[in-house]
């Protein structure tokens, strides 16, 4: 795809990137694939697709008690348990607001590894990374953002989220459906958003402005970004996915190149 070029015009010293189709046919790479990339918040997919693993195997329940007070497995995905964003503190009750949590994917992480008796990292590699073959895959901390891999291995992942093979297609179609529509919160990055809509773990774009995918992007298009300059995004209407994974932190670089180059991987696929 020659859309995928524009990632050589990017203020990076790193960049690779892939798109790929649900049957896992990829339509494109550019960039060292298989260089291995910090992934900051791009860990939280992966994460929260191992937690509906364990839900689907009933180690867990998506409504039992997790976290603090009057929270369950499913606030803490999407973000609405209340905790702080890098605190282990409770700043509002649960299901009102929405509060972008590192603090509550790592209370995830140990929710699972109380349940599943194996500690998380190894959970994650047993039911995700492994069955889909994403051997330079590794979660090496808190799983909120400590996750590393290549655009190898999650070109692999994001096929396997649009034709789930490791989960019934309804679960990964509720982790894509807006959990507690309506809620209100600070997309990190790019200010406060009403609503700031959020599924089981994946972000989920539908009207918010700004946004970190393209202006054309269907409002159906999920998935998440980092803070180490990293992204994936799934856009149903399209019928594709795209990875792009760099070595330079988020900032104003991104904000202005990540949606014109969305933009032109789209108007491709289109084409």
């Amino acid at each position: 795809m020659k859309s995928l070029a524009l990632i050589e015009n990017w203020p990076v010293s790193t960049a690779a990137a892939g798109v790929v189709r649900a049957d896992g046919t990829v339509l494109g790479t550019r960039g060292p694939v298989d260089r291995r990339f910090p992934l900051a918040s791009v860990t939280k997919p992966l994460a929260a697709y191992a937690a509906l693993v364990a839900y689907e195997e009933g180690a867990v329940e998506l409504d039992e008690p997790a976290g603090p007070a009057g929270s369950t497995v499913r606030h803490l995905l999407a973000h609405t348990s209340g905790l702080a964003f890098d605190e282990h503190r409770v700043t509002a009750p649960p299901g009102e607001r929405r509060l972008y949590s590192n603090a509550g994917f790592e209370q995830l992480g140990d929710h699972i590894a109380k349940a599943t008796d194996i500690p998380f990292a190894e959970y994650l590699r047993q039911a995700v990374l492994e069955p889909l073959g994403m051997t330079s895959t590794s979660l090496e901390g808190s799983p909120a953002k400590d996750g590393v891999s290549t655009v190898d291995d999650l070109v692999r992942f994001a096929a396997e989220v649009q034709a789930p093979r490791l989960l019934d297609p309804r679960t990964v179609a509720e982790a894509m459906t807006v959990q507690y529509p309506g809620t209100k919160g600070v997309l990190p990055g790019y200010g406060h958003q009403s609503p700031n809509d959020w599924g089981l773990g994946f972000e989920i774009r539908d009207s918010k402005s700004p946004h970190w995918t393209g202006s054309s992007s269907s409002q159906g298009t999920f998935g998440h970004f980092g803070q180490s300059g990293t992204f994936l995004w799934i856009d149903p209407s399209a019928g594709a996915a795209c990875v792009a994974l760099t070595d330079r932190a988020f900032g104003p670089w991104a904000v202005e190149v990540w949606p014109v180059f969305t933009d032109a991987v789209l108007a491709e696929l289109r084409r």
